[in-house]
């Protein structure tokens, strides 16, 4: 059931998505906008999540997600991010703070009387108001960013497994890797695939070792140094823990 030698490496499949590369690359170039691109499509969903704590209306919350990002590949300019920027979850999360920020004041433009004969603006305090019962903008952001960490990984895992000939086992499987499910039921889903309930313990424990490995190649694509992967790992459960 293990086809580790044959299992391409996660590092492959995240090659295209690095942070250095958007870093480095031309703002201009196809490799660098491709980069950027990927990186922006895989994080919106940490955006949508910051801007749902924010904003009441939900299309106004998707309106400005997309525009956010629209700004970011139109613009360019990340190759000259700080360094305290380096990582991709730290430079995004302060470019929609910033964003907002511009946002919430040319909204208070607007109301204040600019464009009053073209915009009326009876309901926008409410519209730009947090909600109290939601939590913080912040905390929210880690944790869709831990979740999608998680998803991306778990669907690289999928494609491994497929290409094995193995999928059926992920499927019994991934409900253990999301720790839906107690340890209590293995020997149930082990019955349902034929297997031996030791060696589909032995194949749980190797998926998840690759699974974790899968979350560090997914983190380290949006880092400029390995040496920061330990440090984002903690973060990541920190948030899903929440």
């Amino acid at each position: 059931m293990d086809s580790k030698a044959s299992s391409p490496p996660f590092d492959s499949l995240f090659q295209s998505t690095r942070w250095t590369q958007v870093r480095q690359s031309n703002p201009a170039s196809e490799d660098g906008q491709r980069a950027l691109s990927e990186l922006c499509s895989a994080y919106y969903e940490p955006v949508l999540a910051f801007l749902r704590c924010r904003l009441h209306d939900p299309e106004e919350t998707r309106d400005l997600a997309h525009a956010f990002f629209s700004e970011l590949l139109e613009r360019g300019g990340l190759h000259r991010a700080s360094p305290e920027h380096g990582k991709f979850r730290a430079y995004l999360l302060g470019a929609l703070k910033h964003f907002l920020g511009r946002h919430f004041q040319s909204a208070h433009r607007l109301k204040r009387g600019a464009s009053a004969d073209h915009l009326p603006l009876d309901n926008r305090e409410a519209t730009l108001t947090p909600d109290s019962e939601l939590p913080s903008p912040d905390l929210a952001f880690d944790r869709q960013w831990a979740l999608t960490v998680l998803a991306r990984a778990l669907d690289t895992l999928q494609t491994q497994c497929r290409m094995e000939g193995s999928e059926a086992l992920f499927e019994k499987a991934k409900p253990l890797l999301e720790g839906d499910l107690s340890h209590g039921v293995q020997a149930a889903l082990a019955a349902e695939i034929g297997m031996k309930p030791d060696a589909f313990r032995m194949a749980i424990h190797r998926l998840r070792k690759r699974l974790r490995n899968g979350v560090k190649a997914e983190i380290q694509s949006t880092l400029d140094r390995d040496a920061d992967v330990q440090e984002e790992l903690e973060s990541l459960f920190a948030a899903l823990s929440r």
